[in-house]
């Protein structure tokens, strides 16, 4: 595949980052935001779902309040590069994790969706594109998070469409 390169001013590839979240600005649901630091204002994206090369999976540490958060980012290539960060403790973040980890060819596309729950909670579903079909996962509560994560990004490693950025290591 030939991409054409527009040459001149441009912004540089700096992530999109999407935050998870059942909100509503102005009348309007939204599942996900951007947030921009500088205006110190939250921007809600009103699609529910992304489509894209699932190309790593991290986990940061965030202080937000003065208390440490873990988060997941989802690092997703399309048009640009998206990351996705939620909670690790969040209905988002294990469902997501739970369907991924059916996965076994992430050299495709697949489409993150954000669905709504009750009050403020957020579900992940993933589908396949070629298919349109939801990736099925068995709901556990006690899983091993950290091997599901450590399972995919192996997967990840492997495929032709992933990326390894050397970082800090996964750890809960």
């Amino acid at each position: 595949m030939v991409t054409e390169i527009k040459l001149g001013l441009c912004n540089p590839p700096l992530p999109i980052y999407l935050y998870v979240k059942n909100g509503e600005f102005n009348g309007e649901s939204y599942l996900w935001y951007h947030y921009d630091i500088n205006n110190d204002k939250t921007i809600p994206v009103h699609q529910t779902a992304l489509t894209g090369y699932i190309s790593e999976l991290k986990l940061k540490i965030t202080k937000f309040k003065a208390k440490e958060n873990i988060k997941l980012d989802i690092v997703v290539r399309a048009d640009e590069i998206y990351v996705v960060r939620s909670g690790i403790d969040t209905n988002f973040a294990k469902t997501f994790l739970l369907a991924v980890s059916q996965v076994q060819d992430f050299s495709k596309p697949l489409i993150i969706a954000a669905i709504a729950g009750k009050e403020n909670v957020v579900f992940s579903r993933l589908y396949d594109v070629a298919t349109k079909t939801k990736i099925q996962y068995e709901w556990n509560k006690d899983a091993d998070w950290q091997a599901i994560i450590n399972s995919v990004q192996t997967k990840l490693q492997t495929s032709k469409n992933s990326y390894i950025v050397s970082g800090e290591p996964i750890l809960f």
